[in-house]
């Protein structure tokens, strides 16, 4: 059942009263409610008594399936619609003034156009349904950093995920007071129709509306929609970066704390890496997790850059999850977890492919079907997702809800690259590591696509979330430059380089500590390294390889660069500068030009080059 059926609630529901006296905030609600015409408004406190309610209620009209609260106690299944299981990029809009604002990598709409359209769609479309009023928090509640946002939803499903996923609640009315200065987002499943399906934001009235979808990505309206996309436009106005990166702490034994920022594409182990358990070869070494997904960055009053996690909770992809693979995510999801497009056991509990243990005799689909093994067909639905309170994850950071953010000492670009790019490679200097960002990129699979190999440029892995024109980004970051006393030392990583068979040279999961360990020991200038055309890439002996067994000539191979596969790297990026126009950065453009002639001149003097 989908949570476009939702047609009735409690009678708690119906006696519930606005929270607040903000005129603005009161006034709009009721503007919004004329509009989508609900049976009651319900505003959301945030509390206990309340979250159990909602939860009641979406276990009687079939929207959550409670889980064996034994094994899996507070956890619930919630399966979407067939059509309604992802994020739709080619729906999703940034309504901008002018379409050169929005740029060529978004899709635009006239705002006023936008609106009339969507009007029409949310012209009475919550009749016979609950209209929730969710009043949030991203970021720490007391930080500077926070914003302020208000969802308006028909789905009890989003209600309780918003719950989990940011400050939800009381909390975020107190904070906001009678300040006019909140997103206002409205969210209406419809009749979750692609053909009535949009995804709208309009940066100039810090709004989002959202219709014809109850999947996380299109419908939590404070994650991908307002922390990267709106977000973006506020930090390109107001001075700092929203960022869709993780950030992570590195511990020594010796209690020396670093953290690191990182932005990787999709199927790139972005969670992974966020959570890592540092192999045994680093005893006593710990990982922390501030934030799996989205960073906001501003420039500290000590000249450094600070990073803090908006979310509160993880939305993170199920398949592939495993004690092998993230053992501290497994853990996270075992307790007041909503689970989504999973697989259903007939004992209650949920199981998805690449999930510990036998795969099981019988189960239920993620549509709902049985499924027996041996079948053809996926048991969870590719995309099967989890949602899961931050405070769950036992290695989460004690500064993770630290107003001020933790300061962050190196950023991380990486991809999913067969080829050319090393296993890590610094850069020279800001200019440079934003043109590693700028140009980073990860190779299309045949189910993706139907050709295997094409990169698709993701630059800093905000294509489908920049709220604004992506070469206008791009100088955005180059000028943060100038705020940054001390700025953080940038890299580029590749965990996914292939020998001539097609397998993985680098083992990867918890072994990335020994490339995170060079790369902490480089921003703290306590470890060697290569200059090399490109930037800067370890010696032999500065990675710690011991106790691993990996044959000398795989470290030399997944640490290599080569000229002709460079050169041809270094043209792509040229298409890929024209394909934004000509707002690009006459600086990276540079940057391009000053790496192939180093190249150019290399190869006309001698052999290929290799790192040593």
């Amino acid at each position: 059942m989908t949570t476009a059926s939702v047609s009735s609630a409690t009678q708690s529901d119906v006696d519930n009263k606005p929270l607040t006296k903000n005129p603005h905030l009161t006034a709009w609600v009721e503007h919004m409610a004329r509009m989508c015409q609900p049976d009651r408004v319900v505003w959301c406190d945030g509390s206990e008594a309340e979250k159990a309610r909602l939860t009641e209620h979406a276990v009687s009209i079939g929207s959550l399936i409670p889980l064996d609260q034994a094994k899996l106690p507070g956890c619930y299944l919630h399966r979407s619609g067939a059509n309604d299981v992802a994020r739709v990029e080619h729906l999703t809009f940034i309504c901008s003034p002018t379409k050169e604002d929005a740029g060529p990598t978004n899709n635009w709409m006239d705002p006023t156009e936008a609106y009339a359209k969507l009007r029409e769609l949310y012209n009475g479309s919550m009749k016979g349904r609950t209209m929730y009023v969710v009043p949030y928090v991203m970021g720490p509640v007391d930080s500077p950093f926070a914003k302020i946002g208000i969802e308006i939803t028909d789905s009890v499903y989003v209600a309780l995920n918003m719950r989990i996923m940011t400050r939800m609640g009381q909390c975020a009315l107190d904070r906001l007071g009678n300040s006019e200065d909140f997103n206002k987002g409205l969210h209406c499943t419809g009749d979750v129709n692609p053909e009535r399906r949009y995804i709208c934001h309009f940066p100039q009235d810090n709004t989002i509306w959202s219709f014809g979808s109850g999947y996380g990505g299109n419908a939590l309206l404070g994650k991908k929609c307002l922390a990267l996309r709106i977000a973006s436009c506020l930090g390109r106005d107001e001075g700092w970066l929203a960022e869709h990166m993780l950030i992570l702490g590195i511990e020594s034994p010796e209690g020396e704390m670093t953290y690191v920022a990182a932005a990787f594409p999709s199927q790139c182990g972005k969670t992974n890496f966020a959570m890592m358990i540092p192999p045994k070869r680093f005893k006593g070494w710990k990982i922390t997790t501030v934030g799996d997904d989205i960073a906001w960055l501003r420039v500290g009053d000590d000249g450094r850059l600070y990073a803090v996690n908006p979310e509160a909770g993880y939305f993170g992809v199920a398949p592939g999850t495993s004690y092998a693979s993230n053992g501290t995510a497994m853990r996270t999801i075992q307790t007041d977890t909503l689970y989504t497009n999973v697989a259903l056991t007939p004992d209650g509990d949920v199981w998805w492919e690449g999930k510990d243990g036998d795969i099981p005799a019988e189960l239920t689909d993620w549509q709902g079907r049985p499924w027996h093994r041996g079948s053809m067909e996926k048991a969870a639905h590719p995309n099967a997702r989890f949602t899961a309170p931050m405070v769950n994850n036992p290695a989460l950071s004690k500064f993770a809800d630290d107003p001020q953010g933790v300061p962050i000492s190196a950023i991380i670009f990486g991809g999913r690259r067969a080829d050319t790019i090393p296993l890590v490679l610094q850069s020279f200097n800001w200019t440079h590591g934003v043109f590693f960002g700028a140009t980073m990129g990860s190779e299309t699979t045949a189910a993706a696509t139907g050709k295997v190999g094409v990169v698709r440029r993701d630059p800093f892995a905000m294509l489908p979330f920049c709220g604004y024109n992506m070469a206008d980004y791009f100088r955005h970051w180059l000028s943060m430059q100038a705020k940054i006393t001390f700025p953080p030392k940038i890299f580029l990583a590749n965990w996914f380089r292939k020998d001539k068979n097609g397998k993985f040279l680098w083992p990867g999961f918890g072994e990335n500590m020994r490339v995170l360990k060079w790369v902490v020991d480089r921003a703290r200038l306590r470890v060697g390294g290569r200059e090399t055309p490109l930037g800067w890439v370890p010696r032999p002996g500065d990675l710690d390889l011991s106790g691993l067994d990996l044959p000398t000539e795989k470290v030399e191979e997944v640490t290599q660069l080569t000229i002709e596969e460079w050169v041809r790297e270094l043209e792509s990026v040229g298409e890929f500068f024209a394909s934004l126009g000509a707002n690009v950065p006459r600086e990276l453009h540079m940057q391009r030009e000053l790496l192939l002639a180093r190249l150019n001149l290399i190869r006309n003097a001698g052999p290929q080059y290799r790192t040593p």
